[in-house]
């Protein structure tokens, strides 16, 4: 142990488990896919209607699987497994009601899944009777473990018995436009030569060509290992596969170690060209890898995933309605708060990225959408998927001027100085301190305005006027609705103000003055902001008017009256 690290022993009984490298032999294969890039898709397989809807503690109705099956096609997928139809008479039936003339389109091809047991796979050809093409999937369990306990069969009665199925399933084809898949479920904990064995054996059983390739897919069922080794595992197979150019090397991996997505990107390198997994990551314990990350994460690497998911938000809802599981915040792409931020600093920058991602696009005569992304924190454009940037910053106690200062400017036009934004972002974390809750933006406007701009409001001007009376002279005359007249000169309106305040017993110095339109066009309503030191006290004020001129004087008397009416209050 390094003497840094005072991390103590646990009492976890991790002695109990054997690491993958005990259970499961890895051939070296002098690795190749660390070196390799994924330059385009894998063919997506979603299976939300099979293993992601076993996993649903209440499965999908009809109308259910249904509605997730035209999502599917209209996302562009072209082989979507929908049931396991020997398991159940709901899985049959929507089988039958896919063989409907005109359900499934020409450029669609159904998967259905069995076992290997000849009434299963003749139940399954039952099912399927009409479809004018179908993948069946044959899998049988061929891990150590599973051999052992679940099945009672050695190497060689599992191989036996996997080859009968198999038979089987070709002869019921017949002339039909058929292709196959066979998984050997658990691949990952099952000794490499054995699978590579049957896959062998299967592939000239089945005599995989080219224009009629095989699918060999290799599963991740429970997750054992890091990431690489699954990678070794599945680079070992792509080498030693027979007819390689007549097999379809497709992953199955689940997330039980929180590493499908690597698990699935590592597999890519190595060698696999089809991937089976759920939308949002659906399925048993900790669910299968996520179709949607893996899609996206392609796209933010400029590769076309060659799906469709341009609306994100209707995806996540009809998936949310189907499976009656809800979709995280958090969730990579599609969460609720992935396209937002809190924190100050990231605030901070996105907001200065995204200004500097419209000029850019202006610079190269493009519209934004079509402009090469580069912004800080955000992976994507969040309108790539639909997204608008409404609530890519929110603000609440952790969070820092620069998301106070975009929330103001994108909803009511607002641009603060920056030392008001240091100032207001103060303001802001002390109102939400106490409760530690979000602000909205409405909620920070109406205390922006409580703090800056209705002091000026109560106790503005009644009357006044300002002329030049010279060069750099200006002389101010008013009356304030206290009835209190006041009249100075300065070489500029707002210091002609100063001048007037200083003659009334109000000593007011002008460290720094702002303004700009809220609205495009004559007439529009203008927006002042004023620092001023108030005695000894420095503060902010604002105020809004049609005239800039009005705007900024009443400014200065709102900062004056920040410091004035509270002092009242106080008795000092």
């Amino acid at each position: 142990m390094y003497v840094w690290n005072r991390q103590r022993p646990s009492t976890m009984p991790y002695h109990r488990y054997r690491p993958a490298h005990e259970r499961v032999e890895v051939p070296l294969t002098g690795r190749a896919w660390p070196a390799n890039r994924i330059a385009h898709a894998p063919l997506w397989v979603p299976v939300d209607l099979r293993d992601g809807n076993q996993a649903l503690a209440e499965p999908m109705d009809p109308e259910r699987k249904r509605r997730m099956f035209d999502l599917l096609v209209s996302m562009g997928f072209k082989e979507i497994e929908v049931g396991y139809p020997s398991s159940s008479q709901l899985d049959f039936d929507f089988v039958r009601h896919l063989a409907t003339p005109g359900v499934v389109p020409d450029d669609v091809t159904v998967v259905v899944f069995t076992a290997a047991r000849h009434d299963l796979i003749e139940r399954t050809y039952d099912s399927i009777e009409g479809l004018p093409r179908a993948v069946v999937h044959l899998y049988t369990p061929t891990a150590p473990t599973w051999r052992d306990v679940v099945l009672g069969h050695d190497r060689r009665e599992l191989r036996t018995l996997i080859m009968g199925s198999a038979r089987h399933v070709a002869r019921l084809a017949g002339d039909r436009d058929v292709r196959f898949e066979f998984s050997p479920e658990v691949f990952n904990l099952t000794e490499p030569d054995y699978v590579l064995e049957i896959c062998n054996d299967l592939t000239a059983l089945w005599d995989a060509a080219p224009d009629r390739p095989v699918i060999h897919n290799l599963p991740a069922t429970v997750e054992t290992a890091t990431p690489n080794v699954y990678a070794d595992q599945i680079e070992y197979m792509h080498r030693h596969l027979d007819r390689r150019d007549a097999v379809i090397l497709s992953v199955h991996p689940h997330n039980d170690r929180g590493t499908g997505v690597a698990c699935a990107e590592l597999a890519l390198l190595a060698g696999a060209q089809r991937v089976e997994g759920c939308l949002f990551g659906n399925g048993e314990r900790t669910g299968n890898v996520d179709l949607v990350t893996l899609a996206l994460n392609l796209h933010s690497q400029g590769v076309d995933p060659m799906i469709d998911l341009t609306d994100i938000d209707g995806i996540r809802r009809t998936v949310e309605h189907c499976n009656r599981l809800p979709v995280p915040d958090r969730h990579p792409y599609a969460g609720d708060l992935v396209y937002t931020a809190f924190s100050g600093t990231h605030q901070d920058a996105i907001g200065k990225g995204l200004a500097h991602h419209a000029k850019r696009a202006a610079e190269l005569g493009v519209p934004p959408e079509h402009a090469p992304w580069d912004v800080p924190y955000l992976p994507i454009d969040p309108a790539d998927v639909g997204r608008g940037y409404q609530a890519v910053i929110r603000v609440n106690s952790q969070s820092g001027k620069g998301g106070i200062a975009y929330l103001l400017r994108t909803h009511y036009g607002v641009e603060l100085p920056r030392r008001l934004q240091i100032d207001f972002s103060a303001v802001v974390q002390q109102a939400t301190d106490g409760s530690g809750e979000e602000i909205t933006a409405q909620q920070l406007w109406e205390l922006f305005h409580a703090t800056y701009l209705a002091p000026g409001e109560t106790s503005a001007l009644a009357e006044w006027t300002t002329a030049q009376t010279g060069p750099g002279v200006h002389e101010f005359a008013g009356t304030l609705r206290s009835g209190r007249r006041l009249h100075g000169t300065g070489n500029g309106p707002l210091a002609a103000l100063a001048a007037a305040l200083a003659a009334d017993g109000i000593e007011v110095d002008i460290l720094h003055y702002a303004g700009h339109a809220l609205e495009p066009g004559q007439g529009s309503r203008a927006i002042a902001y004023v620092e001023a030191r108030v005695g000894d006290t420095t503060c902010w004020g604002a105020a809004q008017d049609t005239s800039v001129l009005t705007a900024s004087l009443h400014a200065v008397l709102a900062a004056v009256n920040r410091v004035l009416i509270p002092a009242a209050r106080s008795g000092s």
